[in-house]
C-alpha cells in the first residue's frame, strides 16, 4: 500500500486522539520525504522518537488500526545509524495543529546520511532526489556523515558514502 501525505497525516491524527500527553514524532526516510513533498508517497512509515515519548507512542500504535508497516526507532536512531543530538533541532516542523503530537521530518541532509547506511536501489533514488530538490552539496554530506554513528561494520558505511560522493556529485 502506498501512503501519500494525506494518508500519513490521517494516520497520525488517529494516533493523536489516543495519546494522553504531548509527544514529538520525527518522520524519517521515505515518510519524511513524503511529508516534505520530495516524493508523492512512501511504502511504509518510519519514525524516530525521543526516548521520553517512545513508550507512549508505541502503546497507542498498538491501539490504532492502520494496516501498514510502521517502524519506530528511539532517540535519533534511524536504521543502522545514530544521528547527533541536534537532529531534532535540525528537523523541519510539519504540523503543530494536532492536540498532542508535534510532527517533524528529518532535515534533508539527515535523510541522505541515514539512507547511506543501507543504500539499496530505492535509497539511491531517494538520495539523488534529496540532493537535487534540496540542493545538498558534497561538503554538507561529508560533514554530516562524520557526525553520524554507524551501528555495525563502519567500513560498510564508509564504502557506501564513497559510492554516493562519487556517483551523485
Amino acid at each position: 500500500m502506498s501512503l501519500d501525505n494525506t494518508k500519513l497525516l490521517d494516520f497520525l491524527d488517529e494516533i493523536d486522539k489516543e495519546l494522553t500527553r504531548k509527544i514529538t514524532v520525527i518522520a524519517v526516510g521515505g515518510t519524511a520525504m513524503t511529508l516534505l513533498k520530495a516524493k508523492s508517497s512512501t511504502i511504509d512509515v518510519d519514525f524516530t522518537i525521543p526516548g521520553e515519548d517512545f513508550t507512549e507512542f508505541e502503546k497507542v500504535l498498538k491501539l490504532v488500526r492502520h494496516g501498514f508497516k510502521v517502524d519506530t526507532y528511539r532517540d535519533g536512531a534511524v536504521f543502522s545509524q545514530i544521528l547527533p543530538a541536534d537532529y531534532i533541532n535540525k528537523s523541519k516542523t510539519i504540523r503543530t495543529k494536532m492536540k498532542n503530537i508535534t510532527l517533524k521530518a528529518l532535515s534533508p541532509i539527515d535523510i541522505v546520511v541515514t539512507k547511506i547506511g543501507r543504500l539499496n536501489q530505492r535509497d539511491k533514488e531517494d538520495i539523488e532526489m534529496c540532493i537535487k530538490k534540496f540542493k545538498i552539496t558534497k561538503n554538507q554530506v561529508i560533514k554530516r556523515a562524520k557526525e553520524v554513528e554507524y551501528v555495525g561494520r563502519e567500513e560498510n558505511y564508509e564504502i557506501n558514502l564513497e559510492h554516493v560522493l562519487k556517483n551523485f556529485f
